[in-house]
């Protein structure tokens, strides 16, 4: 176990070796995130002093308010990784389509892209409850040296190389893994370093936690009706305790660190359910397995679905590995 006073930079600079593909540019592109969230947490901690909250005025390609601090997220992003000269190429739950990365340094020979969910759960900035950044990373399939195109994109989750996210809580964190467990690092604000504090993070197998919006019940489908109603029931280990913050990455954060499950299920309102895949249930799926827990959209392996557009949406079940599997149970049998 690494020491819990490393450095994030310290510890990518010591794993960079069990990363397959050792070439210093995932660790160039990791530092670039922790680059970026760094500012965008300086942001979001001073939303309620500035006129940064509340909506930009446009709606993203999801049809939903566009808030400031989503805005601003994103270009930091975007223009971070973009600066830095090391990815081809960036899709961002707040873009309409994938931004090709083509500067006269790279000529296109950077191999990577980023899948980005800039602001997640930025709903809950004015009400100051957490919020984060969720991120994804794939080599490119296209030859290297040609333009990406939305092939590069449209990979199966099981083809990550790295995935993360930020929560902007009480404590900064950032959470990542390359494939080789998962590790977070808090944020000291005082000198602006973030330390290994949580090395090897594991879900629980079984936990009493269960996550969902239960205001959306009588829109459910029956299985997840069923699971719910299990969840309450006063037998063995339950009731479960139920928490719901709203903010995905919140949400995942407290159930990995307590066991739980977290679910959006399909709806009579969201027929494909709301949490996209690309920018939100791979990388948190692949997490979730890193960390010896599971993730479906209650009949398959979210890593093995294969995407056909940039914004599919898909049901979502994750968690710790045996709840997640007794919710499939129903949702089979239902």
């Amino acid at each position: 176990m690494s020491k819990r006073n490393q450095t994030l930079g310290e510890f990518i600079i010591e794993n960079q070796s069990s990363f397959k593909y050792s070439s210093g540019e995932l660790s160039r592109l990791i530092n670039s995130i922790r680059l970026a969230a760094k500012v965008v947490n300086h942001e979001v901690n001073k939303a309620g002093l500035v006129d940064i909250i509340g909506a930009a005025g446009d709606t993203n390609i999801q049809g939903e308010d566009q808030q400031k601090l989503d805005v601003y997220a994103n270009d930091k992003f975007i223009q971070t990784l973009t600066n830095r000269n090391i990815v081809c190429g960036i899709a961002s739950e707040e873009e309409d389509h994938f931004v090709s990365i083509n500067s006269q340094d790279s000529n296109n020979q950077n191999k990577y892209v980023v899948l980005i969910d800039p602001l997640d759960g930025s709903s809950n900035i004015d009400v100051n409850v957490s919020v984060g950044t969720i991120f994804s990373v794939y080599r490119r399939v296209t030859p290297v040296g040609t333009p990406v195109t939305i092939e590069d994109f449209l990979q199966p989750g099981n083809q990550q190389v790295a995935a993360g996210y930020v929560v902007y809580g009480t404590s900064t964190m950032l959470v990542y893994t390359t494939g080789d467990g998962v590790n977070g690092f808090t944020l000291n604000p005082a000198i602006g370093t973030f330390y290994l504090s949580h090395p090897n993070m594991q879900f629980p197998e079984d936990g009493t936690i269960y996550s969902v919006n239960e205001g959306n019940y009588i829109h459910f489908p029956q299985g997840v009706k069923n699971y719910i109603k299990y969840c309450q029931m006063e037998e063995e280990d339950r009731p479960y305790t139920s928490r719901y913050i709203g903010s995905l990455v919140s949400d995942f954060h407290r159930n990995m660190i307590k066991g739980g499950i977290y679910m959006y299920p399909k709806s009579s309102k969201n027929s494909n359910g709301k949490l996209r895949l690309l920018y939100e249930c791979n990388p948190m799926a692949f997490l979730a397995e890193q960390a010896n827990g599971k993730a479906s959209d209650g009949f398959t392996r979210i890593l093995d679905i294969q995407p056909t557009e940039l914004h599919q949406r898909v049901p979502f079940f994750c968690g710790s590995k045996n709840m997640v599997t007794k919710a499939e149970e129903f949702m089979h049998n239902a």
